[in-house]
């Protein structure tokens, strides 16, 4: 199936620094939206689709690592596309990582979902600006850059199962187009859209959707979906129209017989905590341990996918470096 032209966010004015809420607009923003996706059947059950809307969510990363605008756009589209193909899990302890690996200024970006409709995300440099494009988009994919795209499953068994692509454009919808194609023979389309607001850089839209053949598909359902994607002006100018997954599918599904089956809140949601961040130190060794412990200051852990902070007292540590003394030493017997 053919993708339709590249969905970018659309540029922002100079003022990318500003962060300061007005009141009135974040209110009316969460009373009248809410993050959440669906899934549905279409075209006399020829496609299956997928859309959420994730503004919320991209908003919460935006503000917790303090990202520049083409940062929050390409993590906002990778978390956004990584949420739904969570969705696609069948076990609740499952979980899938995406990790986009470009030798663009963003470097990388990391993306981890289940199917309960949480997800978290980072970029490890959230400060990049770049100028925008010729038509005044933002140039995400020059941001991203050449490299790789890693899926990995994790489904409880003894290796998880690990999928990579290279990257074709950096654009991430098109990356995301093109790895169902190649590593899960599935012909699809994947459209991911995120639009800050240019009076406070806040994200005004957020969303995107994942169309995908079933087997069998009748060749007239294929060239009326291509002419519809072909139409299609882009996920946030859709989603200006109606804030909604569902309006987000049956519009780039116009003309087709849709049947919504499910419905699911989607929020970021770290997994981190204190005891993590124990076992994050005990796995540092015995002789790393006696380092830190030498320098006689406590220690701050840092969560990478939320930012929040961690704190470990020399006293902590000290115990810390004991039980791995005495780690090693059963090794050295059995041995």
């Amino acid at each position: 199936m053919k993708t339709y032209p590249t969905f970018r966010a659309c540029t922002l004015s100079k003022k990318e620094k500003h962060d300061k809420i007005k009141d009135g607009w974040r209110k009316k923003m969460m009373e009248e939206y809410k993050d959440y996706m669906v899934d549905a059947i279409a075209g006399n059950e020829s496609i299956r689709a997928y859309a959420v809307t994730s503004r919320n969510l991209v908003e919460y990363a935006r503000k917790a690592h303090n990202l520049s605008p083409i940062a929050t756009a390409a993590l906002g589209r990778t978390m956004s596309v990584t949420v739904l193909m969570g969705s696609m899990l069948k076990n609740e302890s499952d979980t899938l990582t995406v990790q986009i690996n470009g030798n663009g200024p963003l470097k990388n970006i990391t993306a981890v979902s289940d199917n309960g409709g949480n997800v978290r995300g980072y970029v490890a440099n959230p400060y990049v600006i770049l100028p925008p494009e010729a038509n005044g988009h933002l140039n995400v994919g020059g941001g991203v850059g050449q490299g790789t795209l890693t899926v990995i499953r994790d489904l409880g068994l003894k290796e998880p199962y690990v999928s990579t692509i290279p990257l074709r454009t950096g654009e991430i919808g098109d990356d995301f187009t093109y790895y169902f194609a190649q590593s899960e023979q599935t012909p699809s389309s994947v459209g991911l859209g995120v639009l800050l607001n240019k009076e406070n850089v806040m994200v005004a839209h957020a969303g995107g959707f994942i169309l995908q053949l079933l087997p069998n598909c009748p060749e007239e359902i294929i060239e009326k979906l291509e002419a519809n994607l072909k139409e299609f002006k882009g996920v946030t100018e859709t989603l200006k129209e109606e804030d909604t997954p569902e309006h987000l599918l049956k519009t780039v599904l116009k003309g087709f017989d849709i049947d919504f089956l499910s419905k699911k809140d989607v929020q970021f949601k770290c997994n981190c905590s204190y005891e993590r961040g124990l076992r994050v130190l005990s796995s540092l060794g015995e002789e790393e341990l006696k380092k830190i412990v030498g320098e006689g200051k406590p220690v701050e852990v840092s969560c990478s996918f939320c930012g929040k902070k961690y704190d470990y007292s020399l006293d902590v540590l000290k115990d810390l470096q004991k039980k791995a003394h005495e780690e090693a030493g059963k090794k050295a017997e059995k041995k």
